[in-house]
């Protein structure tokens, strides 16, 4: 069996180097599957910077930090339903209607549901019995 040795083939290793230097660059993957498109994202949030991202930035992490937001993700109305409850409990001010339009917008389009988060649900017949549906016949036998 033959071994290819880098001192004889100084070429070789070089590029070998500078093929793994492109795949990991800065200690981060940053390859060929690497998506060049992908939208920047604010540095001090790490929210995505696009339209609405600093109206967000600006209410959201008075309260609460950015991660909250960027590690989540729903419809529209899954966003507005927080919304609402953190101003009927958390003390959240209103919103001015066009505000509101942008935060949920902006939500919406860069957190918006995930395709890949959650498994489907199991089909019915792979579940098993649920133990609390039917009357209990335990402490029924007089012991």
């Amino acid at each position: 069996m033959t071994r290819t040795n880098s001192r004889r083939h100084p070429a070789l290793a070089a590029a070998l180097l500078l093929s793994i230097g492109v795949f990991f660059q800065g200690g981060s993957f940053q390859g060929a599957w690497a998506q060049d498109d992908a939208p920047a994202t604010d540095p001090d949030s790490g929210l995505v910077q696009a339209e609405g991202w600093q109206v967000v930035k600006a209410n959201c992490t008075v309260c609460h930090s950015a991660r909250l937001i960027t590690q989540n993700s729903g419809s529209r109305n899954h966003w507005e339903h927080l919304i609402r409850w953190m101003q009927d409990t958390q003390g959240l001010w209103p919103f001015q209607p066009e505000m509101e339009a942008t935060i949920l917008d902006y939500l919406a389009e860069h957190y918006g549901p995930k395709e890949d988060a959650r498994r489907a649900p199991l089909p019915r017949q792979l579940m098993p019995d649920n133990p609390y549906s039917r009357p209990a016949e335990i402490g029924s036998a007089s012991g």
